[in-house]
């Protein structure tokens, strides 16, 4: 048995383990092997691991000083699957993107800079950057305040991401068909892709309200294996080939909002249904909802360029900047962090 230097937190409404680059082995096979020993995968319970038994709290952050000079780290995401001997680096998590920032000056990557601290992050699963502003109080990170986010119980300093040229991230294009909408097993759908390739489908096309429960989405297995026949065919649309064995695109279900927000939505990410909504997948449905035409266009209650996107346990709210041709130029994203133990795990 061996230990590894990690330290667990909360990044949004996601939980995993942060690592330094240096501290995992450098053969990728090496690496996902001991993240699946420190997980507990494949095993629905993950009883022999630290992983939650849900996606959601089954990821992993790789932190390492960057090379760059436009950033001050490098911010690689991994998915470990719950049920499967899966890793996957296709896609960005926004969510546990909160917790680099903190992450880093904590391990002394980064050194704070004053009462606030930016920390600009390479996302290298798709190129991007995010600048993360983390409260620093006397040169120490601060998790505590009074940000509240959905899905979140109490509250914690707030941890506000701002993310540039994320257009076209994974699919090379905002919207990877170069159509607002397209038509696929008969129904209309939007290939877009702001930081996470998303379809986004309507729900009354699936005979859904698009209010239902997880659980209950969960349980419908005849519009699980629609969404899935579509999200095969999306794949190559969206210029990701064959992604059976992936994690994206996600498939977003979008209705009429009941909470007083831009619109409603219920998200599979890809084969179970997400608790809230991904932080780069919101920014995704925020801009859809934007383009004129779009699946989400035509549900959305449209009133400036800050939306909030609801979703099954609240919402979460996107500022949209735009340049002056009037385009998508950026997004922020209000998010929240907490740091959970700092340690070693055992593999």
């Amino acid at each position: 048995m061996s230990e590894i230097a990690c330290m667990w937190m909360r990044g949004g409404t996601s939980k995993g383990g942060y690592f330094l680059a240096n501290d995992l082995p450098e053969d990728t096979a090496k690496r996902d092997a001991t993240l699946l020993r420190v997980m507990g995968s494949p095993d629905p319970r993950q009883i022999d691991g630290m992983g939650g038994a849900d996606p959601l709290t089954s990821k992993v952050a790789i932190v390492k000083k960057s090379d760059r000079d436009d950033c001050d780290v490098e911010y690689l995401f991994l998915q470990v699957y719950v049920d499967q001997a899966l890793v996957s680096d296709a896609q960005n998590c926004g969510n546990m993107l909160a917790g680099v920032g903190p992450f880093a000056i904590e391990r002394g990557l980064v050194s704070a800079t004053g009462d606030e601290t930016d920390v600009r992050i390479f996302m290298a699963n798709t190129g991007q950057v995010a600048v993360a502003r983390v409260m620093t109080p006397s040169g120490q990170v601060n998790y505590d305040g009074d940000a509240a986010i959905d899905g979140v119980p109490g509250t914690s300093a707030p941890v506000l991401i701002t993310f540039k040229d994320t257009a076209g991230s994974s699919c090379g294009a905002l919207l990877p068909t170069g159509n607002p909408y397209d038509t696929v097993e008969g129904t209309r759908i939007t290939c877009i892709d702001n930081g996470m390739p998303c379809v986004i489908l309507r729900a009354r096309d699936f005979d859904i309200t698009g209010t239902e429960t997880r659980e209950e989405l969960d349980a419908n297995d005849t519009l699980k294996a629609r969404l899935e026949k579509i999200r095969l065919q999306a794949g190559y649309l969206m210029n990701l080939g064959d992604v059976t064995d992936k994690t994206v695109p996600k498939m977003t279900l979008v209705s009429a909002p009941t909470q007083g927000g831009v619109l409603s939505t219920r998200t599979f990410i890809p084969h179970r249904c997400h608790a809230s909504i991904g932080v780069l997948g919101a920014v995704s449905v925020a801009t859809a909802a934007a383009i004129e035409h779009s699946v989400a266009h035509e549900v959305a209650e449209l009133s400036g360029d800050t939306m909030a996107i609801e979703h099954p346990i609240g919402e979460t709210t996107v500022v949209l900047t735009r340049d002056e041709k009037g385009d998508i130029e950026s997004a922020a994203i209000l998010r929240t962090a907490r740091k959970l133990m700092d340690g070693q795990v055992f593999v």
